[in-house]
């Protein structure tokens, strides 16, 4: 006999997905709440990921108020999946939350550094120019705070726009850009999609002199890449990366009712492609025919930024404590101290942390219940410092 209904409270829907304890079954089944395009993989061999497991449950963790060891914080931050990749040998992998090898899960902003490392294939092709404007390629954007912003403003989030992005706050700017993308409820004023929505955006000061995180300027900066190579974007992401890289798996990316795909923060992938995705910007870029990016675009990443641009409070405060000479680039942050790590963060926990140092990549991916808690966020960076060191 079939059971019952499950009762209103019980149900996962557009307005309830994104917070817990209702994300930790919908940020592995997005592409059944909200339309998504598949990303192929393409037909090409899988990047081969050599198991050589280790027990590093036992780690002892530095300063990390959510668990002493590995096991403990893993335990307390809400994970989902969690991989050590180190010489390109999977040294531990853990699932939680009913998560397998074969889930896609939302990497929320680390689907930024995807569109970074896309960014610069175009750019080296010649397809896109850094100092162009973005009406060089978008004209429609002309009266919008992104006209007059070149291609590299956009790229290291130094255009500077009028846009709250306060994930708490419901009538903030990132909250409506959500609304338009088809991630929230919508709103009867709202815009009817992510391209108008980017429209109605307004400049606040001279772009270039500062850095200012900004999820609408990642897909402005996607906007420019579908426009300049005449493909829409999760085509450029599967003929460009996905299928460049090895993948297991095909992505998805969630698309808005004009086909807009979120750049910013829609893309599921499985945790070992993740991982893949990592190894290979760590390795310069390419591993044995496998490519994510050229070697001089993984050396763009790492340097990092002019620190005279990352003013006083631009960056979050979390992040300055730990890395006090840290900065962003090319979509990436760069924690700029000696082990030289980069990452890509989403909300909720998700990670891409990258130790050159230590030739380690760290996957982790989460369902925390709030989006963005700057103690646990301090603790997730001071747990992977402490995990490259000891395997260094």
């Amino acid at each position: 006999m079939l059971g019952s209904p499950p009762e209103p409270a019980q149900l996962v829907t557009i307005a309830s997905w994104q917070e817990g304890p209702k994300n930790r079954w919908a940020f592995q089944h997005v592409s059944e709440l909200i339309p998504s395009a598949v990303v192929s993989r393409g037909t090409g061999s899988v990047l081969p990921l050599i198991p050589a497991l280790e027990d590093l449950s036992t780690i002892p963790l530095d300063g990390v108020d959510c668990g002493s060891t590995v096991e403990m914080f893993l335990q307390e931050t809400f994970t989902d999946g969690f991989l050590v990749l180190k010489n390109g040998r999977i040294l531990y992998e853990q699932y939680f939350n009913d998560m397998q090898p074969t889930s896609r899960h939302l990497l929320h902003s680390v689907s930024k550094s995807l569109c970074g490392v896309l960014a610069g294939g175009l750019v080296e092709s010649g397809t896109v120019d850094l100092g162009a404007t973005v009406t060089t390629y978008v004209p429609e954007l002309w009266e919008s705070a992104y006209g007059d912003a070149t291609i590299s403003q956009l790229l290291d989030m130094t255009a500077s726009l009028e846009f709250n992005e306060d994930y708490a706050d419901t009538n903030s700017d990132v909250q409506a850009q959500d609304r338009a993308a088809g991630w929230r409820t919508r709103r009867i004023d709202d815009p009817e999609d992510s391209y108008a929505f980017l429209r109605t955006l307004r400049r606040k000061d001279a772009h270039g002199r500062s850095f200012q995180y900004c999820s609408a300027t990642t897909d402005v900066l996607a906007w420019v890449l579908q426009r300049a190579s005449g493909r829409r974007y999760p085509e450029l992401l599967a003929e460009d990366l996905w299928s460049q890289i090895g993948a297991e798996h095909d992505a998805f990316v969630t698309v808005d009712t004009a086909g807009f795909a979120f750049a910013n923060g829609g893309i599921s992938v499985s945790m070992r492609d993740l991982a893949r995705f990592g190894h290979l910007v760590l390795r310069d870029g390419s591993v044995d025919g496998y490519r994510a990016c050229s070697a001089a675009w993984a050396a763009r990443i790492r340097a990092g930024a002019d620190p005279g641009l990352m003013q006083p409070g631009a960056l979050p405060s979390d992040f300055t404590r730990a890395f006090p000479n840290g900065s962003y680039r090319a979509q990436w942050w760069i924690t700029g101290d000696e082990a030289s790590a980069f990452f890509g963060v989403g909300i909720y926990g998700q990670f891409l942390w990258i130790d050159p140092a230590a030739d380690v990549v760290i996957v982790k991916l989460s369902s925390l219940p709030k989006a963005l808690d700057p103690i646990v966020t301090g603790d997730h960076h001071r747990a992977f410092a402490s995990i490259a060191a000891a395997l260094a």
